[in-house]
């Protein structure tokens, strides 16, 4: 990372509050940001400006935030974590498959996503053995977990992760079984009608 500017965020989010929400809590926090309401500019700008990480919502009208993240893993440099309202576990597969960094859920809360943010930032082009090593569904769901308790409590990667072993082990778990059962729950939550 450039120590003299702060690492370019590039944010897609058809919806313009969310996209507006997001775009001031990164400014505040210090990081450098562009916008983009649509998948096809996302792409553009990515070729444009080169940002280190782009955080893309998953289902937008036309270009969608998987297809904007399939050209930057094939074209790019840029990381991309994802934006959405709920976890299909189909598209989370993919997403994982792809590359991605991360998994965000909304409602957005500016003060759980920045340190997720940050913590993909410096992941980025840093790939973590411990999670890259197991299945696939079990890599995935451990990283939805770690995203979780990064959320929830507020944590940075590596102590969320220290955290997902420690609850495994007192649970006499292992951690991608811990980890299942935590996104399993999630996504129990996030379908709950308000």
């Amino acid at each position: 990372m450039n120590d003299t500017s702060p690492p370019l965020v590039m944010v897609v989010d058809d919806d313009r509050l969310v996209l507006a929400t997001l775009v001031a809590g990164l400014k505040q926090a210090g990081l450098a940001v562009i916008e983009t309401d649509n998948g096809d500019d996302a792409i553009l700008l990515a070729r444009k400006h080169k940002p280190k990480l782009a955080i893309l919502d998953m289902r937008m009208q036309g270009k969608s935030g998987m297809d904007v993240a399939r050209y930057l893993a094939a074209n790019t440099d840029t990381g991309f974590m994802f934006l959405s309202a709920f976890g299909d576990s189909d598209i989370v597969d993919e997403a994982m498959k792809m590359g991605a960094l991360g998994y965000l859920v909304k409602p957005v809360d500016v003060r759980q996503i920045v340190p997720a943010v940050r913590a993909a930032l410096s992941r980025s082009g840093d790939e973590k053995p411990e999670l890259t090593k197991t299945s696939n569904e079990g890599g995935r769901d451990e990283l939805l977990a770690i995203g979780i308790l990064m959320e929830r409590l507020r944590l940075d990667y590596e102590r969320a992760l220290e955290a997902l072993r420690t609850q495994a082990k007192a649970e006499g778990k292992r951690v991608d079984e811990l980890a299942s059962h935590m996104v399993e729950a999630a996504n129990r939550l996030n379908s709950i009608r308000r």
